[in-house]
């Protein structure tokens, strides 16, 4: 009887270390995610940085050289709807 509970004990001591193991390996899967999601939201932050600072020029710039640019991309889109509509009503015949 005495030696049951010794292979008890023996086989749950060897569970509590598999258990061990597995939460280590989570342990350390969870900082290396972790990390990673730092390092992405770090590199997100510097991309929105950058776009801001693109878009301040780009709008300096279009103040600057007057709004041409916006009305002949206007009309060129315009222009482009008109001859999709044509050729649709061409092409139903």
């Amino acid at each position: 009887m005495h030696v049951d509970f010794d292979e008890e004990v023996f086989g749950l001591r060897k569970q509590v270390r598999q258990l061990r193991n597995v939460t280590q390996e989570i342990e350390s899967e969870a900082k290396y995610k972790n990390d990673f999601l730092n390092q992405l939201q770090m590199t997100l932050i510097n991309a929105q940085a950058g776009v801001k600072n693109n878009m301040r020029r780009l709008n300096k710039s279009i103040i600057r050289e007057g709004s041409n640019h916006v009305m002949h991309v206007v009309l060129f889109a315009l222009l482009c709807f008109f001859v999709v509509y044509l050729w649709s009503k061409i092409s139903r015949r």
